[in-house]
């Protein structure tokens, strides 16, 4: 059975001896540690070699002895000596409040985290658009492995679902562009050139932006947050587990919705613009039904059209595989799938933007104006 813990004192010359014996733990340590306190003279050596046992605790109260008198400890165990050691590297000063970071330094780091992060987030979004080509390969040559019945679902979601939201919406903005082009074109008596500005403005830009940016934020975060969650929840890891790609299970019936559905929500959208902005023609400006479409033909050019189609494939491609790269980023907890879907929604937005920028400069280079 082990001793209790005890100390006896051996004084010398060069100062006192304190030898430690019996069992250390905080069941055994009595009081020890008041005996330890008491002792007022300079310690010089710590003499640990009779210690049948020591724990967290012990190790702590020796340690304190030990730093107080600056003692060396000697005769320990290699165990005693590798707890002490551990122990004593936790003992430093901790600040509560870390040193204020001058001004400069602060906004410098926070722009080249970001700057970083962006980055790495575009060198992450190309790899995931190589794997979504290598993906399309593999179906080009195994159509048989194409998942039908996903994408029939998927272009239910991403498109049947959105025609109200998208319609009231697209209304609305005709509504507003005939509106304020009319307030401005009354003062040069072209209220007539409202058809024009209405029409060019939803076929050409409008009405496809403004559906991309429905699209995104409806069905974009949608891809993002049921990827995440599979993600999070170990299915995907599963489904490659049985041999079955993620990227051609999950990913490319997304892919395949978004695109089909982009230039026919686009198309939608541009038509139900066109409709309120010949309302408020109707009832503001009285300019009738017939004029509005006669006029409407005669002022927007039919490449206005291939503009808008040719660019609404290409933002439905970048909406889902954001979305869908966001959500397989998902690691860790459910916080990140809230972060991922937004991450989502606003770099889909972000690039939609800028790529509709360099259409934009594309088709006037071209003479598409």
């Amino acid at each position: 059975m082990m001793q209790p813990a005890n100390l006896q004192e051996d004084p010398r010359d060069d100062g006192t001896v304190v030898h430690l014996s019996g069992n250390l733990a905080v069941a055994h340590l009595g009081d020890l540690p008041e005996q330890l306190d008491a002792i007022s003279r300079p310690v010089a050596r710590i003499d640990m070699a009779q210690v049948d046992h020591i724990d967290t605790i012990g190790a702590w109260t020796v340690h304190r002895f030990a730093a107080r008198h600056k003692a060396e400890i000697v005769g320990a165990s290699e165990d005693a000596t590798r707890l002490i050691s551990e122990v004593g590297r936790d003992d430093e000063p901790m600040a509560i409040r870390p040193d204020p970071t001058p001004p400069l330094q602060r906004v410098l780091g926070e722009i080249g985290a970001a700057t970083r992060m962006a980055g790495n987030t575009m060198v992450g979004l190309l790899g995931f658009f190589g794997a979504t080509l290598v993906a399309s390969w593999t179906l080009i040559k195994h159509p048989r492995r194409l998942r039908m019945n996903a994408v029939v679902q998927r272009l239910e979601v991403v498109g049947v679902s959105a025609l109200a939201i998208i319609g009231l919406m697209s209304f609305l903005i005709g509504i507003v562009i005939a509106q304020q082009g009319s307030v401005q074109l009354r003062q040069f008596g072209l209220e007539v050139m409202t058809i024009n500005l209405v029409g060019r403005l939803t076929f050409r830009e409008l009405g496809v932006l403004m559906t991309a940016i429905m699209v995104a934020g409806r069905s974009g975060s949608a891809f993002a947050a049921q990827l995440g969650t599979m993600k999070l929840t170990e299915e995907i890891d599963a489904m490659r587990t049985i041999g079955v790609s993620p990227m051609e299970a999950l990913v490319m019936p997304r892919v395949i919705a978004a695109i089909i559905m982009m230039p026919l929500l686009g198309f939608y959208a541009s038509i139900v613009a066109i409709i309120g902005g010949g309302f408020l023609c109707a009832v503001a400006l009285d300019i009738p039904p017939v004029t509005f479409v006669q006029r409407l033909r005669e002022v927007v050019p039919i490449t206005d059209l291939y503009v808008g189609m040719i660019k609404a494939p290409v933002f439905g491609l970048i909406i889902a595989i954001c979305g869908c790269f966001q959500g397989m980023q998902v690691k860790a907890n459910a916080e990140e799938v809230g972060n991922r879907t937004t991450a989502a929604v606003v770099q889909a937005i972000f690039l939609v933007i800028v790529l509709d920028a360099f259409f934009a400069v594309f088709f006037t280079w071209v003479g598409w104006i």
